[in-house]
């Protein structure tokens, strides 16, 4: 398996692939994955040229441990075919597919992306998938899209064609979103694949954002799609694990280590019960604060 399939995926910065001056350095602002994108952001006469620059810029540019993530143009268009020979070609690290709505659409994308990687004499494997959401159809049909290929590491929400194929419109308030999230989230937790939230988009609604980002991180999503580097600290900050929770991360997963050993299975770590169900989720707040670079013990 690629090692890169679980690494830490707080926020995904979306960029028009198109700009050379929104694609040349946006690693100074260091987010954990950069979304270029060909599609939405691109008119449809300038598919070329965007190509053009996203694939001089993967060769190019040194972006110091940022994931590089591809958004290609739909399977409904004349131009995700060429997107992803594009893409690979340059040395992305993974393509994302818009408007996902079954196993199959993943398994096309998934055959396109073995045969560049035969193409261009990529190694086998390296590139990633991850599927977009964007349709009551595909929410519907999540957990076979999880299903779908070992390439996928993740599916995200697309929030605004969602809402509207729900005949709704985004309101600010999370409610019209709900059941797609937690639909969502359960079919990625079943599958052990990430699950990303999508865009907000009010950027002058800062307070509204943090909102938003703490609603999903409580939910159980592994990160959110952004579009403006002042979100990044606030994403970061909320799914990073705090020194408070890291302190009882690691007195649970001491205590359970030791008195599983003494054959005691329920006690209790600053005033709450705890037995071994505990273990995997201490475990996991450790890893993630490990991987956010605010924990360098062992356990």
């Amino acid at each position: 398996m690629n090692p890169d399939k679980k690494r830490l995926r707080r926020t995904m910065m979306f960029l028009n692939a198109q700009k050379p001056a929104l694609i040349k350095d946006p690693y100074i602002y260091r987010p954990d994955s950069l979304m270029l994108d060909l599609e939405d952001a691109v008119a449809e006469n300038q598919k070329d040229a965007a190509r053009f620059s996203l694939y001089h810029a993967l060769k190019n540019i040194d972006y110091r441990g940022c994931e590089r993530v591809v958004r290609i143009n739909g399977l409904e268009t004349p131009f995700w075919q060429e997107d992803i020979r594009c893409a690979v070609a340059g040395g992305c690290d993974a393509i994302r597919l818009p408007k996902t709505e079954s196993a199959a659409d993943v398994k096309r994308v998934e055959s396109a992306v073995e045969e560049a990687e035969k193409e261009f004499s990529i190694p086998e494997g390296k590139v990633l998938i991850m599927a977009a959401i964007e349709s009551a159809r595909g929410v519907m049909r999540a957990m076979e899209i999880c299903e779908a290929s070992e390439r996928l590491f993740g599916i995200a929400l697309s929030g605004g064609d969602y809402t509207k194929d729900l005949h709704t419109h985004i309101t600010g308030t999370g409610i019209e979103l709900m059941g797609a999230r937690q639909n969502m989230v359960i079919a990625a937790r079943a599958t052990g694949v990430q699950c990303f939230d999508t865009v907000y988009t009010d950027l002058d609604n800062m307070e509204g954002f943090r909102q938003d980002v703490e609603t999903i991180h409580l939910m159980g999503f592994d990160g959110k799609s952004i579009v403006n580097p002042r979100q990044i600290n606030i994403v970061h900050e909320i799914f990073t694990p705090s020194e408070k929770e890291i302190i009882f991360s690691e007195k649970v997963v001491r205590e359970i280590d030791r008195k599983r050993a003494e054959g005691i299975g329920v006690f209790t770590v600053d005033g709450k019960m705890i037995d071994i169900a505990f273990y995997d989720g201490a475990k996991r707040t450790l890893e993630l604060a490990k991987a956010s670079g605010v924990y360098k013990e062992d356990l």
